[in-house]
């Protein structure tokens, strides 16, 4: 029987919300073969995510049939899933920060000593086995909160492992990584191939999928546009089945800025650690962002970018130097007025300091300005006037699952959080952007139109401030690219003509050299080697 040969089958599966509203995944069909990487593709909102909530029994189908190893199967809920030997990694992990690595792993399937006491010893040794099978090792005792974001996710990987799941599902499982890590992750997937996993993989990343999936499937408004054989594949053809449309090439002009007024000027900056204040992780750093020019912060992730974003926005205060914003030392003022002085940020962690997630979209799209003209007046909010421009956003910026702003924050996709920060970071009146990670969980599609308008950004004159650990990203927008290791400027290179060697180097904490002296010290900008 032809269902015998898959480890997964759903079978023409509809999931609509809101009595029927909403058209999640609309008669869906996905066939996984026993121990093969399967990649899930799709823009921002497509239904993915849904569709492998679904297989995961966190929703119900509306209709549809779902087999697993050849037999039909009502997947009622995630104990079930994890019975039947399905595993979810989300793309927002599910850790307690003040717990260890271990318990973590071990919540809601410990094993118990006279049913009473539990048995971390053997808990461990279990572990143990399990992460030199598959090269998976973390500090089991270390706590989730002092672990690094890719640590964390061997945790998240781990944990399936332990209830020994056959079927394993990751969404957008690189969308929060370093490239490092990155390596590392996909090595890991690739281990689990051998070892006889079946693999399920969201990601909107062209070059991770045609390195490990054997097969993509390609998800558009909720339904199969596709079915691919990943080493057939020729070109942008899978991006293109995704977004529906040939792909634009993005790629700065190089306009001059060096005349421009100087916007951002940051003089000997140092800040402590974010996660140990005892040390800096941000040391004599100086560097100048002049209005219509894009500088991009490249480096490893935790090197000291977060502390100098922080400290700009006003997060955390310096431990010395200056932060001058328009001629003016910001290092005192409150991050209400560094807002009204026409400061935007579009922050790294979206669900920490990008939103409110239990608000709706509207109210989190105009958050800032909430108190003002013509938001709000003698403390009663316009709720025609706050509705209108949020309808505005969502349209110009593609905000799927919005519902014109009604839909709660924490029910959109990830993509579509995102998006919803970044217009309205980019719609509020400001002089300079600091952007962190804008494209981060977003597909091919909208990667393109955020990139598009930073560079309009540029054009308008906005200083832009970037950090990004994509260097792709960073080389196909940044006029100035400094480079960051451990806490310290390593260089500072044109985007124009920059290399990835030269930017390797750097990053690694080699200095360039320029007449036999080095410029770890000075915002000079030199050409790359």
């Amino acid at each position: 029987m032809e269902k015998r040969d898959y480890a997964v089958e759903m079978v023409n599966v509809t999931k609509t919300f809101i009595n029927g509203t909403i058209v999640a995944n609309k008669n869906v069909n996905l066939k996984v073969k026993k121990g093969e990487i399967h990649a899930l593709v799709g823009e921002n909102g497509a239904g993915k995510s849904t569709l492998m909530s679904i297989l995961f029994g966190l929703y119900q189908p509306t209709s549809g049939e779902i087999w697993i190893n050849g037999k039909p199967v009502v997947i009622s809920g995630p104990v079930k899933a994890t019975k039947l030997g399905i595993g979810m990694v989300h793309q927002h992990f599910k850790l307690v920060e003040v717990n260890t690595v271990w318990q973590n792993i071990a919540l809601g399937n410990e094993e118990v000593i006279g049913g009473i006491f539990l048995d971390s010893v053997k808990i461990k040794q279990d572990l143990t086995k399990i992460m030199e099978q598959y090269e998976l090792f973390v500090d089991l005792d270390a706590k989730i909160e002092n672990i690094s974001v890719g640590m964390q996710q061997r945790v998240e990987i781990l944990k399936i492992l332990y209830r020994q799941a056959n079927i394993l599902v990751f969404d957008e499982p690189t969308a929060v990584l370093t490239p490092s890590e990155i390596k590392s992750f996909l090595k890991i997937v690739e281990n689990l191939k051998k070892s006889g996993k079946t693999i399920i993989f969201i990601s909107h990343k062209m070059d991770e999928i045609k390195q490990i999936a054997d097969r993509a499937t390609v998800i558009k408004l909720g339904e199969n546009v596709g079915d691919f054989v990943v080493k057939d594949l020729k070109g942008d053809e899978l991006a293109e089945a995704m977004v529906g449309r040939k792909l634009a090439e993005i790629k700065n002009n190089y306009a001059p800025f060096e005349q421009n007024e100087v916007i951002l000027d940051i003089l000997n900056l140092t800040v402590r650690k974010i996660t140990n204040p005892k040390l800096n992780g941000l040391e004599n750093f100086s560097l100048k962002v002049h209005a219509g020019e894009i500088v991009a912060i490249a480096g490893v992730e935790g090197n000291g970018q977060r502390e100098l974003v922080e400290a700009i926005t006003g997060l955390v205060k310096p431990v010395a130097g200056g932060i001058v914003y328009k001629d003016l030392n910001i290092v005192d003022v409150t991050i209400k007025e560094r807002y009204k002085m026409g400061m935007s940020h579009i922050p790294e962690d979206r669900h920490k300091y990008g939103l409110l997630l239990d608000l709706p979209i509207s109210q989190n799209i105009i958050l800032q300005n909430i108190g003002e003209k013509p938001f709000s007046e003698y403390g009663f909010i316009n709720q025609n006037q706050v509705n209108l421009v949020a309808s505005e956003i969502i349209n110009d910026f593609d905000i799927r699952g919005a519902r014109n702003g009604k839909a709660i924050a924490r029910g959109l996709s990830g993509g579509n959080q995102q998006k919803a920060i970044v217009g309205r970071e980019l719609r509020r009146k400001h002089d300079l952007l600091i952007v962190v990670q804008p494209t981060r969980g977003l597909d091919i599609g909208a990667i393109e139109y955020i990139h598009n308008q930073i560079l309009k950004e540029k054009e308008k004159g906005t200083a832009v401030l970037l950090v990004s650990y994509e260097l792709n990203e960073v080389m196909a927008l940044a006029d100035t690219i400094a480079v960051l290791n451990e806490g310290h400027l390593t260089g500072i290179v044109p985007g124009k003509g920059a290399q990835k060697t030269t930017l390797g180097k750097l990053m690694a904490g080699q200095m360039l050299k320029n007449g036999g002296k080095t410029n770890a010290a000075s915002s000079k900008t030199l050409s790359p080697e």
